[in-house]
């Protein structure tokens, strides 16, 4: 036995989570909207990467490490921080792009982009692994001597489920916003909305505190 407890109420809290609205729901219908599809799915790919490498690490004493050790804390608040803080500002400040390059797939923003910053944006932010520290030891049983993989489990359960919602949020984002994609000026106030929130996520991630 893996020694999962209330196995329902996990699932039920995690679909709770995973449809609150968020910094990674606005992250993936900006790219919807920019990008169709293709970019909402590959924001949603980096964005769940991004949780892996917690889940893992969390299963492996990273998070508990970032829990006790505040230089270990400090440097990967720092890093993420950075990293936040450098993307918002080149998005705040990209020049308009030609109409014709913003409404092709790929052609404005390379996905690869796409794709990293979901990525980093969840892996360098601390706040992700205190999340999964604080959440899934809630309903792994304390007896338990498969913790390491009841950890796992759990973790991959819940992005499972927020893979399937942020996949639904990105269709119906790039569906409604099939016009919105023709405007400029549509555009750039996208783009400058997902670089002010990648700045203000880099200010509370420097500011985040282990208690």
């Amino acid at each position: 036995m893996l020694g999962i407890n209330e196995l329902w109420l996990f699932i039920l809290s995690g679909l709770l989570l995973n449809v609150t609205p968020g910094p990674d729901t606005a992250y993936i219908i900006g790219r919807s909207i920019q990008l169709g599809w293709r970019g909402g799915v590959v924001a949603t790919v980096g964005i769940t990467c991004g949780c892996l490498v917690h889940v893992f690490g969390a299963a492996i004493g990273l998070s508990a490490l970032l829990m006790t050790s505040s230089a270990a804390f400090a440097v990967v608040k720092l890093v993420g921080a950075v990293y936040l803080l450098i993307t918002g500002v080149q998005m705040l400040l990209a020049r308009p792009q030609p109409v014709v390059d913003v409404t092709v797939p790929g052609g404005a923003i390379p996905l690869r982009r796409v794709f990293w910053q979901g990525a980093l944006t969840n892996v360098l932010n601390p706040k992700v692994a205190l999340f999964f520290l604080a959440f899934l030891p809630q309903f792994v049983a304390a007896d338990s001597s498969h913790k390491t993989l009841a950890f796992v489990v759990l973790g991959l359960i819940f992005i499972s489920g927020g893979v399937l919602w942020c996949l639904g949020v990105a269709a119906f984002a790039a569906k409604a916003a099939s016009r919105i994609r023709h405007s400029q000026g549509v555009m750039v106030w996208i783009n400058r909305v997902l670089g002010g929130m990648f700045v203000y996520l880099g200010i509370r991630v420097a500011m985040l505190q282990t208690r």
